[in-house]
C-alpha cells in the first residue's frame, strides 16, 4: 500500500511517535453519580483488561460529579490501591460537565470515556482508540446501531434510541449512526479546540460534540460494539429525552444562524479547502462555472429575442447570424468582466477578436443545425426552429466555456507557485510551537505514577457560541493552548519506520 506523499494528497496528522515518557497514552474517564455498588467492580475489570491487552501506558480517571453516597470514598480507596487510577471530584452534577472538566485537565494524547455499567464489551476499546493513535481519525464512537453490532436490550430502549438518531438525521443532518452510546474517544489536541464550543453539561453533551465535529469536517470513526443493556440503569428516560430535544433545537438554531465559529476547528486541523491548494485542480473553477451559466442564460434569452426580431425582416440564416453576432459581443464582454474578473480596457480588442472566433464555431454549429432542419422539412414551424437552435446552443455553450477558459481568458496566476499540498500555517510564529503530545510511553511503574503530577485545574468554559473569528493557529494562542494547532505534514514511511533512520 502506498503511504508516501504524492501530488494531490491531502495533509494528515502524524501517528503518535513512539518513545519513553511518563505520560500515559490513554486516559479512560468513568463519570459516576452515586455508583457506590458498581464502581469498584467496574474499575477492577477495566484495569485488568487494559493491563492485559493495551500495549501502552494508560490511566483510569473516576470523575465523580456531586455524588451523595459513599462513591467518593470508593474512588479514593481505588486511587490509593491502584497506581493507574486517579480520582476527580466535582461539586456539580452533569456527565457532560465531568467529561469536559477531566478531558480539559488531562495530559494524555488520547481521551476516552465509558459508562460505569460497562454495557459495552471491552474488546472494542483497542479498535476504538487505534485510529486516533495512528492519526487517521479525530474522534471515535461505539455504535450499537451498526449492522454488525450485537445488542441485547428491551424494545422500549431500542425504539427510543433509533427514534432519537432518526431525529438527528432529519433535523441536524447527522451522518453518525449512534449519538449516545457511552463509549467514545477523542484526540486531546482536537478536544482542546472542540470542547469550548460544546455548551451542554448533561446527557446531550455527546450529541452536541459529535454534531459540531461533523459540521467542522473532522473525521469520526465508528466501531460496531457488543452491548448488553443494564436493567438497573438510573437514567430517567423521559427527562433525558426532553433535554435532548431542547438541545437539538438549540444546536440546530445555532447552525442555521451561523453563530457557531466552526472555523476555529476547521482551520487549525487542515480540513478547510481554503487552507490548501491541490495540484491540477483549476482555481476558481466552481465560481467561473456559476458565472458563465448565469451570463450564458441571459445571453440565450437575448439571442432568442434578437432572432425573433430579425426573423421578421429576413430569412432564418440571416436572422441567426445577426442575432448570434450581437449576442456574442455582449456575451464576451460580460464573461470578461463578471466570470473571469478581467478589469480595464487592456486586451479588450484582442478578447473580442478571440470571442468572434468562438462565435464562428457557434455559428457553424447553429447554422449546420438549421441547414439540417431545412433539408428535412421545406417549411418548418417557428417553434421547431427555436427548439433546434436551443439544442445547438447548448452544445456550443460547453465548447465556448472551454475555449474562454483555456484560450481567451487563461488563468493569469502562473506567477504564484503551486505546491502539492500547502497547509495554512504562520510563517513566523510569535511563540515556539510545542509538540501536541508526548511520545508514546511504555507502561510506567507504580513509583513513576506516584511522582508524576496530574493536572486538576478546574476548567472554566467561555461564553457559549463565541463568534470571534480566528485564523489558523490563533485559537490556541487566544486560549493559551499552544498544543491545539497541529502541524499538517504528509505522512512518509521514513517518518515512522525506525528501519529508515
Amino acid at each position: 500500500m502506498r503511504t508516501d506523499s504524492s501530488p494531490g494528497t491531502l495533509p494528515a496528522r502524524e501517528h503518535l511517535p513512539a518513545g519513553d515518557a511518563g505520560t500515559p497514552v490513554l486516559d479512560v474517564v468513568i463519570p459516576v453519580f452515586n455508583e457506590e455498588k458498581d464502581l469498584q467492580p467496574c474499575v477492577l475489570r477495566l484495569h485488568e483488561h487494559l493491563e492485559r491487552t493495551f500495549p501502552y501506558a494508560f490511566r483510569i480517571t473516576i470523575a465523580d460529579n456531586a455524588s451523595t453516597d459513599t462513591t467518593p470514598l470508593v474512588s479514593r480507596r481505588l486511587e490509593a490501591e491502584i497506581p493507574e487510577v486517579k480520582a476527580f471530584r466535582l461539586e456539580e452534577k452533569g456527565r457532560g460537565r465531568a467529561l469536559r472538566t477531566v478531558w480539559s485537565a488531562s495530559d494524555a494524547p488520547i481521551l476516552a470515556y465509558m459508562d460505569v455499567d460497562l454495557s459495552t464489551d471491552l474488546n472494542a476499546l483497542l479498535p476504538l482508540v487505534a485510529p486516533l493513535i495512528s492519526g487517521h481519525s479525530d474522534l471515535a464512537i461505539g455504535s450499537r446501531l451498526a449492522r454488525s453490532s450485537r445488542v441485547v436490550r428491551g424494545p422500549k430502549r431500542e425504539f427510543i434510541s433509533r427514534a432519537y438518531n432518526l431525529i438527528l438525521r432529519g433535523s441536524l443532518q447527522a451522518r453518525f449512526s449512534d449519538a449516545q452510546c457511552g463509549f467514545k474517544a477523542i484526540r486531546r489536541d482536537v478536544a482542546q479546540v472542540l470542547l469550548p464550543l460544546v455548551e451542554d453539561t448533561g446527557w446531550f453533551f455527546d450529541t452536541e460534540m459529535l454534531v459540531i465535529a461533523e459540521r467542522a469536517g473532522l473525521r469520526i470513526h465508528e466501531v460496531p460494539v457488543d452491548w448488553v443493556d443494564d436493567p438497573d440503569s438510573t437514567v430517567h428516560i423521559v427527562k433525558t429525552a426532553t433535554e435532548d430535544l431542547k438541545g437539538v433545537w438549540r444546536v440546530g438554531k445555532a447552525l442555521a444562524s451561523g453563530s457557531l465559529p466552526l472555523d476555529r476547528i476547521t482551520r487549525p486541523f487542515g480540513d478547510d479547502p481554503r487552507d490548501r491548494e491541490i495540484q491540477d485542480v483549476p482555481k476558481g473553477l466552481a465560481r467561473q462555472l456559476v458565472g458563465f451559466c448565469v451570463v450564458g442564460g441571459l445571453s440565450t434569452l437575448f439571442y432568442l429575442l434578437l432572432y425573433s426580431g430579425f426573423r421578421q425582416f429576413g430569412g432564418s440564416q440571416i436572422a441567426n447570424a445577426l442575432a448570434l453576432l450581437v449576442s456574442a459581443v455582449a456575451n464576451t464582454a460580460a464573461n470578461r468582466r463578471l466570470t473571469f474578473g478581467v478589469r480595464g480596457r487592456g486586451g479588450a480588442v484582442r478578447h473580442q477578436a478571440q470571442g468572434l472566433v468562438v462565435f464562428g464555431i457557434g455559428l457553424a454549429l447553429t447554422s449546420g443545425s438549421l441547414a439540417a432542419l431545412n433539408a428535412a422539412s421545406s417549411d418548418p414551424a417557428h417553434s421547431t426552429e427555436l427548439a433546434v437552435l436551443i439544442a445547438a446552443n447548448l452544445a456550443a455553450t460547453v465548447l465556448r466555456f472551454l475555449l474562454f477558459r483555456a484560450w481567451v481568458f487563461p488563468d493569469r496566476g502562473d506567477d504564484q507557485p503551486r505546491s502539492t499540498v500547502v497547509a495554512h500555517t504562520p510563517s513566523a510564529p510569535a511563540h515556539p510551537v510545542q509538540q501536541p503530545y508526548a511520545p508514546l510511553p511504555q507502561r510506567p511503574t507504580a513509583h513513576q505514577y506516584a511522582t508524576t503530577p496530574y493536572a486538576t485545574t478546574p476548567y472554566t468554559p467561555p461564553s457559549p457560541y463565541d463568534t470571534t473569528e480566528f485564523r489558523a493557529g490563533e485559537a490556541a494562542e487566544q486560549r493559551s493552548r499552544q498544543d491545539a494547532t497541529v502541524r499538517l505534514q504528509p505522512v512518509r514511511p521514513t517518518d515512522t519506520d525506525p528501519r529508515n533512520s
